[in-house]
C-alpha cells in the first residue's frame, strides 16, 4: 500500500515539474489606457509650460531661470551668504505664500506658518522639497511650479484646483547644516 502511494506521489510530482507558459493578457485595454494617459500628461505639461511663458513675458521685473524638473524660479531678493545652499540632511526653516499664476493670493504666510524640515528626509510636497534647494539664507524667490509638483490631479480640496500650476514665493529664514 505504501509503495502504491509513493509511486502515485512520484508520478504527480514529476508531471507537475514541466515548464509553465506565461499567461498573456486577454485584452490590450490597459496598454491603450496607459498610452493615452501619457499622451494627456504630455499635453498638460505643454499647456502649463505655455502658461509659464506668458507669465514670464508679463513680469518684466524678475529674471526667471528654468530648472531641470520643469519649474521656473526668479530671485526677488538675494541672501547675504551666496553659495550656501541646503543639501540632504540640512534643516531648513522658511515661510512661503501660494498664488495662482495671475498672482491672486490663495494662501499667505500667516495661514501656512513657518515650515522647518530636513532636506530630502521628510515628507513635503515636491514643489517645496525641490524649491528650497535653490535658496540660500535670506533669499526670497518666486517659483512657477507645474501642477505635478504641487497638488496634482486632486488639488487641495479648498482653494487649489485640479491640475493647477501655482506661483510660490519662498523666503529662506535659516539653514542649519547637518553635522
Amino acid at each position: 500500500m505504501h509503495k502504491i502511494i509513493l509511486i502515485l506521489f512520484t508520478i504527480s510530482m514529476a508531471s507537475s515539474c514541466g515548464e509553465s507558459e506565461p499567461r498573456r493578457p486577454i485584452n490590450k485595454q490597459k496598454q491603450i489606457f496607459l498610452k493615452e494617459s501619457a499622451k494627456r500628461n504630455r499635453s498638460k505639461i505643454n499647456i502649463e509650460q505655455n502658461l509659464f511663458d506668458q507669465v514670464i513675458k508679463k513680469d518684466t521685473t524678475l529674471k526667471f531661470y528654468s530648472s531641470p524638473l520643469g519649474f521656473w524660479y526668479a530671485f526677488k531678493k538675494k541672501g547675504e551668504i551666496p553659495y550656501k545652499r541646503p543639501v540632504k540632511g540640512d534643516r531648513v526653516t522658511f515661510k512661503y505664500r501660494i498664488e495662482d499664476l495671475n498672482q491672486n493670493l490663495l494662501y499667505d504666510e500667516d495661514q501656512l506658518g513657518i515650515v522647518s524640515f530636513h532636506v530630502d528626509q521628510e515628507d513635503l510636497i515636491p514643489a517645496l522639497r525641490e524649491g528650497v534647494k535653490y535658496l540660500t539664507e535670506r533669499d526670497v524667490v518666486v517659483f512657477l511650479f507645474p501642477s505635478y509638483l504641487c497638488f496634482g490631479y486632486q488639488g487641495d480640496g479648498e482653494k487649489i484646483g485640479i491640475n493647477q500650476p501655482l506661483r510660490f514665493t519662498i523666503e529662506m529664514l535659516k539653514i542649519e547644516k547637518n553635522k
